[in-house]
């Protein structure tokens, strides 16, 4: 049963009981046994040895080597709850690794690949690491350099995943017995850490959320009963988001736990290809992947001189959704959107592997046309959210009980509550148990009678579904008053086809206003459309009338989403785009508002300066 509460305008707490009960000394190891168990000759995933070709391996065969693994790793003295880090991007030995570091009873702690040696030696030191796994040379280096200037003692061994460390682990573990893994294997229960992911830090330094097994494995156990028409024996996917990140943690996990087949790919560049040939059922993916397809899409159909067909496609997809949801599509629609189903829809289903029907996102909220759109061409998109602190998803949207523009409802097993100042509070078996090293943060973080503070504001309907309205801490409040949620503004803006991102500014000053960057892939072609040389400089493209007379149609459209107080006045085109490698995008593509607001405070007074000087 749904236990509902409901509030003086709005449903104020909504709660999913568990549906499966989980035994206490129950840990994440467990799923794998479970699959071995069941279904040993099951392809839990595929490898990609040469282009274009995926081999199996089932779920033997990964535990086998899971387990070779783990000898290694007692082999070299890891001790049970000790700590190991891992530094790659995403490929298949990542998941391989993290399941050899809890058999053999430890701790894993991830590094994002990209993370500056004081970043790595902060994480290193905080987690007290023994045995840093580094991809290749590139990133030993980078290991190699924060211990030296932290003098991090501690670290016994770096070995790389590409070379022959790994072969060797293997053979070091020979001599120790099976008996041994499995007394480490099994000592865990739903309560002991199973890992520590340090927040990508958007504020101040990176804390250190501890992870239990029993968040892991009862989240992913609970949500199979939810999921089971996406996440089965018969699905697959293709992870391609980092894994050092929780939102890909937890679905690889969760593939585990329901059998799915999954492939890895860490080169963007080569993703189209990747998904042609291993043929994914379903996606995992941030919100910016999703504008990027339909904006790739979108400026090749121009490019073809087929723009006007394609326009006609999105708008048709999007009212067939929306019919559909309310329960009735009009006979006339239905069939526009059948021919566009054979002319557009099915070609861009093909580009995603051809076998593609639903869609996870989160990391960031989606905007309800994007939604629509997807769900109209054919793949439904299925938006969750949560947060470092709750293992990833507490509410996601399911095959049987969706409703674009919202996040969903809570998982079963978790709960969902709504302060009276409009935040998000969350309970239940997804919720973290403490900031590592920090104590200190737990007081703060929960509400006297248990309820995690997510920082995030929304509001439940009266069937449970969360809709996010924006970030308590980001909330902008202008010199007259007005408080402005700048998300809203932003993913509008940032679904245009040659907008990269958007900063929407406004705290303490006279009207919102916007700093916004052009997108390097996407704008050559729009250029090239409009004859106008793709080499042109940016420092040249962001003052053309053309260019900003089209950044503003987008401002507009956002506008009318928004009160007039709410509304972007003014914005400024900027040479440069924030990304992950220059400080101001987090490796899950959300923007560091403070860093930006820093690097480009002159920009900021710039834009009010000349608002000032036209008025």
């Amino acid at each position: 049963m749904l236990a509902i509460r409901a509030g003086s305008a709005t449903v104020a707490e909504y709660a999913v009981p568990k549906v499966k009960d989980v035994p206490a000394d129950f840990n994440a190891t467990d799923l794998l046994e479970r699959q071995v168990r069941e279904d040993p000759g099951n392809a839990l995933f595929g490898r990609q040895l040469s282009p274009g070709v995926w081999t199996d391996v089932s779920a033997r065969e990964f535990h086998d080597d899971v387990v070779r693994l783990a000898k290694g790793l007692i082999h070299r003295g890891i001790e049970a709850g000790d700590s190991v880090a891992i530094m790659a991007p995403t490929r298949y030995e990542w998941t391989l690794l993290d399941f050899a570091i809890w058999y053999a009873g430890a701790v894993t702690v991830p590094i994002y690949e990209t993370s500056s040696p004081s970043q790595v030696a902060w994480i290193v030191s905080d987690s007290d690491v023994k045995i840093v796994f580094a991809e290749k040379e590139q990133h030993e280096k980078v290991v190699d350099r924060a211990i030296a200037q932290e003098k991090l003692d501690g670290v016994r061994h770096l070995l790389t995943i590409e070379g022959t460390d790994l072969d060797e682990l293997r053979k070091e573990g020979a001599d120790v017995s099976d008996e041994t893994v499995e007394s480490r294997r099994s000592a865990a229960n739903l309560d002991d850490v199973a890992t520590i992911i340090y927040t990508s830090g958007t504020t101040g330094r990176p804390k250190g959320c501890e992870l239990t097994h029993g968040n892991f494995s009862e989240l992913s156990l609970q949500a199979t009963t939810s999921l089971g028409n996406v996440v089965n024996k018969d699905a697959s996917t293709v992870l391609f988001i980092p894994l050092a990140h929780v939102f890909a943690r937890f679905i690889s996990v969760l593939a585990v736990a329901g059998g799915v087949r999954v492939g890895h790919t860490s080169d963007i560049k080569q993703l189209v290809d990747d998904l042609g040939t291993f043929q994914p059922t379903f996606l995992l993916a941030v919100p910016r992947v999703f504008e990027k397809i339909y904006n790739a899409a979108m400026m090749k159909a121009e490019g073809d001189g087929k723009g006007k067909i394609f326009a006609k496609a999105a708008d048709t997809a999007v009212a067939w959704s929306e019919a559909k949801e309310k329960g009735k599509v009009p006979f006339a629609l239905g069939v526009k959107h059948t021919l566009f189903d054979k002319l557009v829809y099915s070609k861009l289903r093909a580009r995603m592997g051809g076998h593609v029907t639903h869609a996870v996102s989160g990391g960031s909220p989606l905007g309800a046309r994007l939604s629509h759109f997807f769900n109209g061409v054919g793949v439904h998109v299925l938006e969750g959210y949560g947060l470092t602190e709750t293992t990833a998803p507490i509410t996601v949207n399911t095959p049987d009980h969706s409703k674009i523009g919202t996040v969903g409802r809570p998982l079963p097993g978790c709960s969902v509550k709504i302060a009276d100042d409009g935040e998000i509070l969350g309970r239940g078996v997804c919720i973290f148990t403490s900031y590592r090293n920090r104590p200190e943060l737990i007081e703060d973080s929960f509400t006297e009678d248990g309820w995690f503070r997510t920082g995030d504001v929304g509001s439940l309907d009266d069937e449970g579904f969360l809709t996010i309205t924006g970030r308590q801490k980001e909330i902008l409040v202008t010199d007259g008053g007005k408080n402005v949620s700048p998300a809203q503004l932003e993913d509008q803006i940032r679904s245009d086809a040659i907008v990269s991102q958007v900063v929407v500014v406004g705290d303490n000053r006279p009207f919102i206003g916007a700093l916004i960057t052009l997108d390097a892939e996407t704008l050559p072609q729009w250029l090239q459309s409009r004859n106008i040389d793709p080499e042109t400089p940016m420092s040249d493209l962001i003052v053309r009338d053309d260019i900003r007379s089209h950044i503003q149609s987008a401002v507009d459209s956002a506008n009318e989403t928004v009160s007039r107080a709410e509304s972007i006045r003014e914005f400024r085109l900027l040479d440069t785009d924030f990304t992950v490698e220059s400080g101001h995008l987090t490796p899950s593509m959300k923007i560091k508002r403070p860093t930006i607001m820093d690097d480009f405070a002159e920009e900021v007074e710039r834009l009010y300066a000349e608002a000032a000087a036209k008025r």
